[in-house]
């Protein structure tokens, strides 16, 4: 279906083609994997692009089992089922949490450095990854960018369960999934090429936005 991310960036940003040129627009991935996309539709979109970093929160033993997840801002959103079925304590929980608010906050800092973050009270904001299987990891985002106060939150994936897509429109002024397949299997199976992004990846991307923005920015500027 995509040939990488940058390509389904491009795919994304077509389908959300309503929301260009709109001077109080701001995309948000969720790193690393949606970064490359977030670029794609950040560029397209003529739209500042930022990264809003969110940690799964693993069962532990069974790590790959979400129990919950942190957002930036401190939001905790937790899966109570899954706490619920395993008996998990208050403990076990707060001991996951406080080792992944530890892990955002080192990526905050690698990927943004000294930059703060994108001021997003007020403005339409997109939240970007690079598909969607559960969705927890973004209702997580969600849930932690409405306590920064926008005035919209629109999510856009390229690709993703169509039940997952439904269920997350409720949460949500708007929500893009661009390709929404049957059977859907896993994520990286819609990518020609799949591997992991880098940190690095994530940094030169996010610099590369912040040039492009600054260039937009003097381009509009009065001449005096």
């Amino acid at each position: 279906m995509f040939q990488d991310r940058r390509h389904a960036g491009r795919v994304l940003a077509a389908a959300l083609s309503r929301y260009r040129g709109r001077d109080d627009l701001v995309v948000l991935a969720l790193p690393r994997g949606g970064v490359p996309v977030a670029y794609e539709v950040a560029k397209q979109l003529s739209a500042p692009l930022d990264v809003f970093v969110v940690r799964k929160l693993g069962v532990p033993g069974y790590e790959e089992l979400a129990m919950g997840a942190i957002a930036s801002g401190g939001v905790l959103v937790l899966n109570q089922d899954v706490v619920n079925q395993l008996g998990l304590s208050q403990g076990v929980i707060d001991a996951v949490a406080s080792k992944e608010r530890e892990e955002l906050a080192r990526r905050e800092r690698l990927y943004r450095g000294d930059r703060p973050p994108v001021e997003v009270r007020g403005r339409t904001v997109i939240l970007v990854d690079d598909g969607l299987a559960t969705g927890s990891t973004m209702r997580a985002a969600v849930a932690g960018l409405k306590a920064r106060g926008p005035s919209g939150i629109v999510i856009g994936v390229p690709i993703a369960v169509p039940s997952t897509c439904e269920e997350l429109a409720s949460e949500v002024d708007d929500i893009v999934c661009a390709v929404t397949p049957e059977p859907f299997y896993a994520v990286g199976l819609w990518y020609s090429d799949f591997s992991q992004t880098t940190d690095e990846e994530v940094r030169e991307l996010l610099e590369a936005a912040w040039r492009e923005e600054a260039e937009r920015e003097h381009a509009a500027a009065p001449v005096e």
